[in-house]
């Protein structure tokens, strides 16, 4: 009985730092499309650092957007961010706040940063344009591995796209 316990015990704290290691430092996600390619490909599931720019906070209900440790992404960096309406994306970084870009439609654009932007740096992402520094989750570190869509969870796995480092 006592054994049972202490299994339990460790059981539900190693669960607990597990939750609390993806929530805070690295998270999981997949990739959609052949948007991204050659670099990517569809159903990569690529590692992000949440600290790499700094760890986010706030931005809810209760308090303020902020960064600890903020760091500024760089030209060429492959990110996570949430688009407009929730969903995460990843694209990589072409252009800073201050650069110049062409845009479809617009013309050339300044990127707005603090001086411009009403509260934060923006950044121009590929498959997201103009990123506000909030909605940036991470910097992509890894492809994890690579799952073919529509098969059963114990196949479909690509065997060449294991542990590929960005």
């Amino acid at each position: 009985m006592r054994s049972t316990l202490k299994f339990l015990i460790v059981l539900a704290v190693s669960l607990l730092v597990m939750l609390v290691f993806r929530a805070l430092a690295f998270t999981v996600y997949a990739v959609g499309g052949k948007a991204l390619e050659p670099d990517f490909k569809a159903g990569d599931r690529v590692l992000v650092n949440r600290w790499s720019y700094g760890l986010r906070t706030g931005g809810g209900g209760l308090f303020d957007y902020g960064r600890i440790c903020r760091q500024m992404p760089a030209v060429g960096d492959f990110v996570a961010f949430e688009d407009t309406t929730g969903d995460v994306m990843i694209g990589q970084c072409r252009a800073l706040p201050g650069d110049t870009v062409s845009l479809q439609g617009k013309g050339r654009v300044v990127i707005p940063g603090v001086s411009r932007c009403d509260r934060h740096d923006c950044y121009f992402i590929d498959h997201g344009g103009i990123v506000a520094e909030e909605q940036i989750i991470g910097r992509v570190v890894a492809v994890l591995y690579s799952r073919r869509a529509g098969t059963p969870f114990w196949r479909g796995y690509v065997s060449d796209r294991y542990l590929l480092s960005r």
